[in-house]
């Protein structure tokens, strides 16, 4: 039993100290100007894959057209919508000509849609820096100038920044505020941004901005074509190209609804789950580190609760119904649950997650675990997860 509980405090202290290390280096895009001499304004094509976005597509683009101190270029890709969308964006060009609508083509049978759509948008696009961005994403009028000023000061060819996540819905509220937890848990930053390792990539699919120069070079999103989780790969595509990538702290500068509802959390976590903690190498390693290190320390200290267990005043031995075990045990759990409990708080101030988050923490990991091996049963099963009408997005 000892050595069971020392295991499961491993697995427990290992993102904790991670963590720790990540936690200064994890940093917002930087607000003051890069003295360089020119003051020019960078000329950024923000260019938004849009497939039945007519919820979401008027704001995010009157968002970025708030931006202050760069020059515009707003391009949407209407994939294929059955919706308004287009509609909606063929308004907002009439009224701002730095709005202009693209019409998706067909999507070929060996392409991602969204990896289709960014690729085209991508060819259309006029100016120097190149900033990709989902169409559920927000962006603060300084967002834009200052990720341009991070990707210069971080001398990185390809930089991702992390938004603030809005939840609502209590699947929302639980598993989409891991999306941290699994980063700054588990990716050692400084390494990162040392090595041009492939297997250090990391991104947020939601906000990626590059250069038009590093991009053509990778071959841009064709790199990708099949991939239906360009946060890992897009950023794995330029490091094996030999360019740099780094991510940001964007909590204040970028919000994002992702889903909203349930079935929406399950199903889009699942649709790219394969091309990362589900895929068949990993997804052994992740359950047992997840479960032993966030569940079981909180059942051992349940079961001694409901056994109505007590530590003897010289911290000996614990008694649970009637029996004697080892004491040294109980507080091996309690430290490993509560290392686990305090990481999430900090994380939550930080980062604005909801209390559900911190309290529910367990849960939240079994849930993160079961979408896993839901996503890995439906693609060995020949049935791989679709979204909006399609079995790859």
């Amino acid at each position: 039993m000892m050595t069971w509980a020392t295991f499961c405090l491993i697995c427990a202290l290992v993102p904790v100290v991670m963590y720790v290390v990540n936690r200064s280096q994890f940093r917002p895009p930087p607000a003051e100007e890069m003295d360089d001499g020119r003051h020019v304004q960078p000329r950024i094509s923000v260019l938004i894959p849009a497939r039945n976005e007519e919820e979401n597509i008027v704001e995010c683009v009157r968002s970025v057209l708030a931006s202050r101190d760069v020059v515009l270029e707003v391009l949407v890709l209407d994939d294929q919508s059955t919706d308004g969308t287009a509609e909606h964006v063929r308004k907002l060009a009439e009224e701002d000509n730095r709005v202009h609508l693209v019409h998706g083509l067909p999507l070929p049978q060996d392409w991602c849609g969204k990896q289709h759509a960014c690729y085209q948008l991508a060819q259309r696009a006029s100016y120097e820096y190149l900033a990709f961005l989902d169409a559920d994403v927000r962006l603060h009028p300084d967002g834009l100038k200052r990720m341009i000023r991070f990707l210069q000061a971080s001398g990185a060819d390809l930089v991702s920044g992390f938004p603030q996540q809005i939840t609502v819905t209590w699947l929302e509220k639980l598993v989409l505020p891991l999306i941290h937890y699994i980063l700054l848990g588990f990716l050692p930053i400084g390494l990162m941004r040392r090595k041009r390792w492939v297997g250090l990539g990391a991104g947020c699919g939601q906000w990626f901005v590059t250069t038009q120069k590093a991009y053509q070079a990778v071959g841009g999103h064709a790199n990708i074509r099949m991939s239906r989780h360009d946060g890992l790969t897009l950023p794995r595509a330029y490091r094996r190209n030999g360019f740099r990538t780094d991510i940001a702290d964007a909590t204040d500068l970028a919000w994002c609804r992702m889903y909203r509802s349930a079935a929406a959390v399950w199903n889009g976590l699942a649709k790219n789950a394969r091309e990362g903690m589900a895929s068949t190498s990993q997804i052994g390693f992740w359950t047992t580190v997840l479960l032993c290190g966030q569940v079981v320390p909180w059942l051992a200290l349940l079961v001694n609760v409901c056994s109505s267990s007590f530590i003897s005043p010289s911290w000996g031995d614990v008694v649970i119904g009637g029996s004697h075990g080892n004491g040294k045990n109980f507080w091996l759990w309690t430290i490993a649950a509560m290392s686990a409990f305090l990481m999430r708080w900090d994380m939550a101030i930080r980062f604005r997650h909801r209390w559900e988050s911190v309290v529910f923490h367990p849960l939240a990991i079994i849930i993160l675990l079961a979408i896993q091996w839901y996503a890995l049963f439906r693609a060995l099963l020949g049935r791989p997860v679709g979204w909006k009408g399609r079995t790859s997005t």
